[in-house]
């Protein structure tokens, strides 16, 4: 089946290809029509190359403009169309709401940061979005943003908020991004064994804490799985060169901690009213695609 049409809504510029590379290049290439909606320009990032460091936030502030030109380069890459939440080129408006920084820091009291906008306000920008594309499925975070980041939280709060404006008969699909135990625990393993001494990263612990996105595997009833996808995420993740390094098959942040590049992503039914998980059908034994009628 083609000519289908799928959204995903991410927070920052880089979310896309970190979180659902393999989703994006893998239907792209079923041909597939696929859209990224981002909702800021992740001004408050980390630089990683020193000769960028000047980008910051704390020094020039031209993070954002040049993320947006990563994210040009990275769906690019991934085969894939992209937009900025309440950009507007005409007018030389690049993002309507800025990147909100951690909790607890002096950028998340910004009136700007998007953690502060009104929800409705956002919701009805998303949902034009939605009735202009009319995606069959629309793909963001669970409840907790995958791992706490207040515009995650946010994304997901406007998100399903978008959704359910919706006349009931017009409403897409919707799906969080999450990951087995059992992925997560196999990935470790993985890591221990490629990640070498001299890439400097750190391998995480098989008992290390994971984040609030990896749940017990009978939570997660949709995945794609596809090996020969992870070549275009590899090339979406260089093109976010400022907040990413790439090696063969893995990755790390700014934090230098490993994670690895498996070609496989998981996913589950939102409630777009309440935001929750969907439980999964009583007696379901196997992961079904994300996208119905395709293959995984």
């Amino acid at each position: 089946m083609t000519g289908q049409v799928l959204l995903f809504v991410h927070a920052h510029p880089d979310d896309e290809s970190l979180a659902t590379g393999v989703a994006l290049a893998h239907h792209a290439r079923q041909g597939h029509e696929v859209h990224v909606l981002t909702c800021t320009l992740g001004e408050e990032g980390e630089v990683i190359p020193a000769e960028l460091a000047h980008l910051a936030s704390d020094r020039d502030d031209t993070l954002g403009p040049w993320r947006r030109e990563e994210l040009r380069r990275a769906t690019a890459a991934l085969g894939v169309r992209h937009r900025v939440l309440g950009e507007d080129p005409d007018r030389g408006v690049l993002s309507r709401w800025r990147d909100s920084g951690m909790a607890g820091t002096p950028t998340a009291a910004n009136p700007a940061a998007f953690v502060n906008a009104d929800v409705d306000e956002v919701a009805a920008l998303v949902a034009d979005v939605v009735t202009e594309l009319r995606p069959s499925v629309v793909v963001t975070y669970d409840e907790h943003g995958g791992y706490g980041h207040p515009d995650h939280i946010q994304t997901h709060r406007v998100t399903c908020a978008a959704v359910a404006s919706l006349p009931e008969a017009e409403r897409p699909a919707l799906y969080a991004v999450l990951t087995p135990r059992s992925w997560a625990l196999e990935d470790r393993g993985w890591l221990a064994e490629h990640v070498p001494a001299s890439a400097g990263w750190q391998v995480p612990a098989p008992g290390d804490a994971f984040p609030p996105s990896v749940v017990d595997d009978v939570v997660v009833t949709h995945e794609v799985i596809d090996p020969d996808a992870v070549p275009a995420q590899e090339a979406a993740l260089r093109a976010h060169r400022t907040q990413v390094s790439v090696g063969e098959r893995c990755y790390a942040l700014s934090n230098d901690i490993a994670a690895r590049l498996s070609g496989r992503e998981g996913f589950a039914n939102l409630d777009p009213e309440t935001g929750a998980l969907v439980p999964p059908p009583s007696g379901a034994s196997r992961r079904t695609p994300l996208l119905p009628g395709a293959g995984a």
